[in-house]
């Protein structure tokens, strides 16, 4: 066979291509892509083809200053947004946001010192990275990280602020930005300003992040010749109705996270950006009262790739409820136009639209935006500009810049947007204000993180819960505050048990979800691994404290610990000081207790303190002191202590008495105790899973 010239196999390749295109036509070209589509809408908010390297990334968009954040529930990339935004608009820097996990970070060295990087750092439990924060976190506290351009020192070209969330009822209060802080520093790195920690666990952190940007920006200006101009809005997000489409388009998001759950056909791994639509194989009532409600739900991931290790932590994604969204839609101006169809998209090449487009209004303020979280002030101030009337806007303004008046008006009452724009603009519409506006100044809904209650040793494929639905009555407002997922997840278990329209309290939820495709039975979920953990010897002996729901993970801890046994393996010791109110209201998994100490007989104890049963009350920490001697014993055994729950109270005073029963039972001083404690702390033998 005669072998083919060159010119022979261009011939032939042009008609196979040719002859290819011709058959495809339609199919791989001559598609128009949607010019609005969001880069979310891709599965697992994949970022395929967007540089790591910071240095190309602030050269090409032509950015001055960049502002890194790491945070788990939003509020650390909130505030970045707000820094920002005030920097844009106050000062004329060229700003942009970044998520740590999105850029490498050997090239910080490479950043020249007319530029700055902003750090918004929160601290995650017992002074860890958050998810997103881990390899930056891990590189520059390393021994000896390794930069692009070898210069000595090596970040001396580096200028940089700094701002921390934490709160103080952990040990390792706000250990993030203060260990992140003193590496870059020890790297050569120039701060400006002070290093800002704002105090979740004082509820301060809203008043902290505004005490502290104020003289930062001071210093920045001083630093970097900037000069302050009056502050205009200027949209980072551009609206585009799309006439050509209707809520029943099928590429029109209603909620769907992600592009495969629009199409239906939603694949693993699921995570924090891409939820399991997990079946509730199980919910019933805890409390024997009718003003309360505490929830057990199962549910069952043996459909997905989900995994488990007893002691780790589901998110719920919630859904708002259809009473505060209907609020949001009707205060400002929209609920004639809730169903019509648009598009989101940057105005600036480094801005990310927070949720797949097209969309709704309503899909938008129903699964994307925090509507019935609390307000900030800079939020207010900035809504001003758009009141209805002269007298509201003095209104929005005083409450922005008076922080004493907007706590007596708005934080004591737990307001949120819309009820402050309500009471502000006395029934008025404020249709002034830009959609964009909301977007940027309302956070983004956050999944709500659950310690899991069941074990992973007995049921591997199955998550339980306990949470209690919250309801508070608050002085000055006429219902109670309720929260937002407990809410959602009780009118999920009425739905399971027959109510065909279930409206907990009067809040409705579309529990059906996105298209019907939750049917009221399903709940968005990911799982998030936790540090909180039963040594991995069995025969240690623990020691857990965990009144009301804080007993969430001691269940999963006594059910592994009970099938340990039944599986012929020897466990220690295992003492559980649980809390309530009383023994026939509230004393949660009672039959439970009993079924374990049948099968781990001595080496099983509960130990109860119901604070209204008795002429006066008793709590957790008292039941620990009594048992003073035999914790002690314990403990010089090598048992391993676990607190769960309240943190600004129950866990601070137990970690107090535990303190002094050290002292008292070992015959040591105060200050001797304590150290016992934090090396305790240090060593993983104390471990507390609390929230504030």
């Amino acid at each position: 066979m005669a072998e083919l010239d060159t010119l022979d196999i261009i011939v032939l390749a042009a008609i196979l291509l040719g002859t290819a295109a011709y058959f495809t036509k339609g199919k791989l070209w001559g598609v128009t892509k949607d010019p609005y589509a969001s880069s979310l809408a891709t599965a697992n908010g994949a970022k395929a083809g967007k540089t790591r390297n910071i240095i190309e990334k602030l050269d090409e968009s032509g950015k001055n200053c960049i502002i890194f954040y790491g945070s788990q529930t939003g509020t650390a990339e909130d505030y970045a947004s707000r820094l920002a935004k005030e920097g844009k608009s106050r000062f004329g820097l060229e700003t942009m946001v970044a998520d740590l996990e999105d850029y490498d970070y050997d090239n910080l060295d490479a950043i020249p010192n007319d530029k700055v990087v902003m750090f918004v750092l929160a601290t995650y439990g017992e002074g860890e990275p958050t998810d997103n924060a881990v390899d930056f976190y891990e590189f520059i506290t390393g021994d000896s990280p390794s930069f692009s351009e070898g210069n000595e020192p090596a970040l001396g070209n580096l200028n940089f602020v700094a701002f921390g969330l934490g709160n103080n009822t952990y040990e390792h209060y706000n250990s993030m930005v203060r260990n992140v802080t003193k590496a870059l520093e020890n790297l050569g790195a120039h701060r400006i300003g002070e290093a800002g920690e704002g105090d979740d666990g004082a509820g301060t952190m809203e008043e902290d992040f505004l005490a502290w940007k104020d003289p930062m920006w001071t210093a920045l200006q001083e630093k970097m010749g900037l000069e302050e101009r009056e502050a205009v809005y200027e949209p980072i997000f551009g609206i585009v109705d799309r006439e050509g489409l209707t809520k029943d388009s099928p590429e029109v998001y209603l909620g769907e996270p992600n592009k495969m759950h629009l199409d239906g056909v939603p694949k693993g791994p699921f995570n924090a950006h891409n939820p399991y639509i997990a079946p509730i194989s199980k919910s019933y009532e805890l409390f024997n009262v009718k003003d309360r409600n505490c929830l057990h739900m199962e549910i069952d991931v043996s459909a997905s790739n989900l995994t488990y290790q007893t002691g780790d932590h589901i998110a719920i994604w919630p859904t708002n409820p259809g009473e505060e969204v209907d609020r949001f839609m009707n205060v400002l101006g929209l609920s004639n136009k809730r169903h019509n169809v648009i598009s989101v998209k940057a105005l600036e090449p480094t801005a990310k639209v927070p949720f797949p487009t097209p969309t709704t209004y309503d899909a938008i303020v129903r699964y994307h935006m925090e509507i019935c979280s609390p307000v900030s002030r800079q939020f207010l101030a900035t809504l001003a500009a758009f009141a209805p009337d002269e007298e509201a806007k003095a209104e929005m303004a005083k409450l922005g810049g008076d922080k004493d008046y907007f706590h007596s008006k708005v934080n004591v009452h737990h307001l949120n947007i819309a009820r402050v724009l309500q009471t502000v603009g006395k029934g008025k519409e404020w249709s002034n204000v830009p959609f964009s506006a909301l977007i940027e100044g309302v956070t983004k809904l956050q999944p709500r993180y659950y310690s899991i209650s069941s074990s992973s040793l007995e049921q591997p494929k199955v998550i339980s819960i306990t949470a209690v639905v919250e309801s508070q009555h608050l002085p000055g407002r006429e219902d109670p505050f309720r929260g937002v997922t407990t809410n959602y997840l009780l009118a999920l278990k009425e739905k399971q048990h027959g109510e065909p329209n279930p409206s907990p309290f009067g809040l409705s939820y579309e529990i059906t979800g996105p298209r019907n495709r939750y049917d009221g039975i399903h709940v968005p979920v990911h799982v998030r691994h936790s540090n909180f953990k039963l040594p991995s010897d069995p025969t240690k002996p623990v020691i857990m404290v965990g009144p009301g729901t804080g007993v969430a993970p001691f269940r999963g801890f006594i059910r592994e610990r009970k099938k340990q046994v039944e599986n012929g393996e020897t466990v220690g010791k295992t003492i559980l000081f649980f809390g309530c109110r009383k023994r026939s209201e509230d004393f949660i998994y009672d039959k439970e207790w009993k079924e374990a100490k049948k099968v781990l007989g001595e080496k099983f104890e509960i130990v109860t303190a119901f604070s209204r049963d008795g002429p006066k009350k008793v709590y957790v920490q008292h039941r620990l002191k009594e048992r003073a001697q035999e914790v002690n014993e314990l403990l010089e055994k090598k048992a391993y202590f676990y607190v769960c729950g309240d943190a600004a109270n129950m866990a601070r005073e137990v970690n107090t008495v535990l303190g002094q029963i050290l002292a008292e039972q070992r015959g040591i001083s105060d200050a001797k105790a304590e150290e016992v404690v934090k090396n305790m702390r240090a060593a993983n033998q104390y471990q507390e899973d609390v929230w504030s």
